[in-house]
Order: structure tokens, then sequence, then C-alpha cells
């Protein structure tokens, strides 16, 4: 959407679904299996002179890899997006910069890039470590030859406490 074309008195509407090898690239880029039924529609709404404010609804269905066991997970994807476009703002620069408390606003450039936001707001929104219906994650245990293994239940905070309350209990017998 380029700025130059929004009206400054009424919202204005966008529904976007992307076109196929707009879909392959998100695929591969977010190391998806499958990636369907996805769009965004809202409006970017004018707020003040020379700002703008984008809402909008993510919608997508995605298929990952169970991270245990590498079945596929389909998972759907509602989100809410929002945007202030702020005219006159500045882009950080550097190789370190701080977030800025409200991390929704952008500065505002000839266009709005809809299917950038759109990408965004999937990547952020995806599940993390997909799972299968009643797959549990497990527990892994490494230790060298010789050395008793460390287990989870090892690392709680009181697991030392109830191995000595144990080795005391056994004592007394």
């Amino acid at each position: 959407m380029r700025t130059a074309d929004l009206s400054h008195r009424k919202d204005t509407r966008f529904d976007v679904a992307p076109l196929p090898e707009t879909i392959e690239a998100l695929i591969r880029d977010l190391d998806l299996s499958a990636l369907r039924k996805m769009r965004l529609s809202g409006a970017v709404e004018p707020v003040g002179a020379r700002n703008f404010r984008l809402r909008a609804r993510l919608g997508a269905t995605v298929v990952q890899p169970c991270v245990v066991t590498l079945a596929p997970v389909t998972t759907r994807i509602e989100a809410d997006v929002e945007r202030m476009y702020v005219d006159g703002l500045e882009a950080p620069e550097g190789d370190e910069v701080e977030m800025p408390e409200d991390e929704s606003l952008e500065p505002l450039g000839p266009e709005i890039d809809l299917l950038a936001i759109l990408a965004e707001a999937l990547a952020l929104n995806l599940p993390a470590y997909p799972r299968a219906e009643g797959v549990e994650a497990g527990e892994m245990v490494f230790a060298e030859p010789g050395v008793a293994p460390m287990r989870d239940a090892d690392v709680k905070p009181f697991a030392a406490l109830k191995a000595l309350r144990d080795k005391l209990g056994d004592g007394e017998s």
C-alpha cells in the first residue's frame, strides 16, 4: 500500500492472500511442511494529521514436524496484528539497539508492505516446539562411562533434601 494513496479521513480496508510462490518461500524460510488458508484482513486508519494505525487479523493453517517424532502437526493460527506508523520516527541503527516500550511503532515510509507484515506475524505466532497429540518430550540422559547420569529430578530444588531424608530414614531402621 502506498502511503500517499491512503485517506486521512477514513479507513482503508484490505484483504491479502499470498500467491503460491510467496507461500512456497514462507514454507522454505520458516521450515514448515505446509501452509494453507493464509490471509491477512484489516484496515489502515488515519491517526492525527500524518500517522496511520494498521489493525488486522492473521489466519493461517500450518503444518510443522513434531519436535519428538517428526510426525506432521497441524496448527490453526488466528492472531491480531497491530502497527502504528509514525511520520518522522527514526529507524534504529547499529548492531545493538534498545527496544522501545511500544514495539508496534514503525517509521512511516513511502509504502506499507502487507506481505512483510503477514510473514512477520506468522513467524512470531508459530508454535516453537510443536508436538503430535499425546507425545511427551521424554528425558535424555547422558554421562561418561562409570559416572551416574544426572536426571531432571536431580536438579529440582528439593531433590537433595529428599535424598538426605531418605538416607537418614534408611539409617534409623
